[in-house]
């Protein structure tokens, strides 16, 4: 049976589980067997802040008694190596190795189909040394970055769990099972907002590689896709080129899976020349925002923030004047803002948390809905060339370093001259500058008019040292590449997946697609 609104006080973890367990041999007679489902802190009351639990309980004896973290059903990919319907064929191959490419590469490798995984990046910790090189500082790998690597985008982007697709099969429990055996703390199984860190996922990305190889599956690092082969209308392969040397080589494949992220604009270019249809795809631009971790946690548990309870976050709304939709996005308790840029001359920025959620500040992205009517041109790559407008401004703003504005001179169109209350924690080289040069007229206007809504929600929001950087120009991908119920393109052999193709956002979201799309080979090919 599942027990719904349990709320319990802001106390220990020890005294929660206690007083848990306490209730359930009241109702029940004895401790049964029980797995917490959800968890999270209902603080729309100062004065009487709580956890609130949804437990499911075990019928029949309990074996053994006390929380259970395995969830009771759920997706199953336990598969036998059943290969006869795919004897001689070639192995798939998937294009990219973010979340959805991963999780893709996990379920085709259960199932014995043992896939060649091309990932242009590097691995994830001669990756994590060249992104710390860059924000000391260095020089910009263009294809090991923050957007480009093993882990994708999201491995330094704050590991955020939380998704709001519909999954009536199990998949999310399944994503979130594999976080949690790669390392993530258990409560990314309940947490209504699960959080792993960045510190966290690296640990996490390595555990599902090292599952893949040992299953038989191949990753090539530094193995970019230059282009599609074809024959007789159909994809027959890819040809791919080192990183390094130089180097290509053409690879057989009946069907290829492109996982290739919301940042892979060359690939997007190189997609359309082969005539792989796609077409542009409304998303959301904006700035980052920053104010003091202890501010944001006033405003949200009251004057100090009761022991016990995590840092504060937030989730805000709001709607211009010309009807568009101004949100938050991406918030990151106790973290930094950081330089995300991939291309030279350009210069994005994204926010990342820690496993601990310990640093001074907040972040989080404040973002303006923008679409094909907001673009230069009718054709499908129009919303990435706005993008890339929007970074070359930003990254001319500061000089090339993260273009930092107090909040009180960006509504007064002024250039920041001395920061306020607020020390920025940024990853990489930062200088004060003017925002409003950068944004479009359009988006400047809707954030200016979105604070004061913002500020009625969490009275002090709209604090005048409140630093905004930018540009925040990469939440979702700019194009959708079509396909069909069964996740193929209009070109045979092609399987557009994840949120570059346009069809997930976010870290989860990702992975999910990612396991419906290996489904669908696996069905095409008779084995599941």
């Amino acid at each position: 049976m599942r027990i719904e609104n349990l709320k319990i006080p802001p106390e220990p973890p020890e005294e929660r589980r206690k007083r848990i367990e306490k209730l359930l041999q009241r109702q029940f007679g004895r401790l049964p067997s029980y797995r917490i489902v959800r968890r999270s802190v209902d603080a729309r009351r100062r004065g009487a802040i709580r956890y609130v639990y949804t437990i499911d309980v075990q019928a029949g004896p309990p074996s053994p008694p006390g929380p259970v973290y395995e969830p009771f059903e759920g997706f199953s990919v336990g598969l036998p190596a059943a290969l006869t319907s795919s004897a001689g064929l070639p192995r798939p191959v998937i294009v990219g190795f973010g979340p959805a490419g991963m999780f893709c590469a996990l379920l085709l490798t259960r199932a014995g189909l043992r896939p060649l995984v091309l990932e242009q990046g590097a691995p994830v910790e001669e990756r994590t040394r060249d992104v710390e090189a860059f924000w000391a500082g260095g020089a910009l790998k263009p294809w090991s970055n923050v957007q480009f690597g093993e882990g994708g985008a999201g491995t330094f982007s704050d590991g955020k769990l939380n998704t709001g697709i519909k999954d009536p099969s199990g998949r999310i429990p399944f994503v979130l099972k594999t976080m949690a055996e790669g390392g993530a703390d258990a409560s990314v199984l309940y947490d209504a907002h699960p959080h792993v860190g960045t510190d966290v996922l690296v640990r996490v990305v390595r555990h599902i590689r090292e599952e893949i190889l040992a299953g038989g599956g191949e990753i090539r690092f530094h193995s970019r896709m230059e282009s599609l082969l074809l024959r007789d209308g159909r994809v027959c392969g890819v040809r791919t080129a080192d990183t390094r040397s130089g180097e290509t080589e053409d690879i057989p494949a009946q069907e290829v899976i492109l996982a290739i992220g919301h940042s892979a604009r060359e690939t997007f270019a190189q997609l359309l020349r082969q005539g792989v249809s796609m077409q542009p795809k409304a998303f959301a631009v904006g700035v980052r925002i920053q104010h003091r971790q202890r501010d944001i946690d006033r405003m949200r548990y009251g004057e100090e923030r009761p022991a016990h309870l995590p840092p504060a976050d937030y989730k805000l709304t709001a709607r211009s004047q010309d009807g568009r939709g101004v949100y938050s996005f991406c918030m990151c308790p106790g973290g930094e803002v950081v330089n995300a840029s991939s291309e030279a001359g350009r210069l994005c920025v994204n926010g990342m948390s820690r496993a601990a959620r310990d640093g001074e500040n907040a972040n989080s992205a404040l973002i303006v809905q923008v679409g094909p009517e907001d673009f230069e041109g009718e054709d499908p790559l129009c919303g990435m060339r706005f993008q890339r407008r929007l970074e070359e401004a930003a990254f001319r703003a500061a000089g090339g370093s993260v273009p930092l504005q107090r909040l009180e001179d960006f509504e007064k169109g002024r250039s920041t001259q001395a920061l306020g209350r607020i020390i920025p924690a940024v990853r990489g080289p930062w200088a004060l500058a003017d925002l409003n040069g950068v944004l479009p007229q359009a988006v400047r206007c809707a954030l200016k008019e979105a604070m004061p809504q913002f500020d009625r929600s969490m009275p002090g929001f709209a604090d005048p040292d409140a630093l905004l950087a930018g540009i925040e120009a990469r939440t979702s991908s700019p194009v959708t590449i079509l396909r069909d119920e069964g996740h193929e393109s209009p070109l045979r052999g092609l399987y557009p997946c994840g949120e570059g193709a346009g069809y997930a956002g976010g870290i989860t979201s990702a992975a999910v697609d990612g396991l419906k799309t290996a489904e669908k080979i696996l069905r095409r090919r008779g084995i599941r």
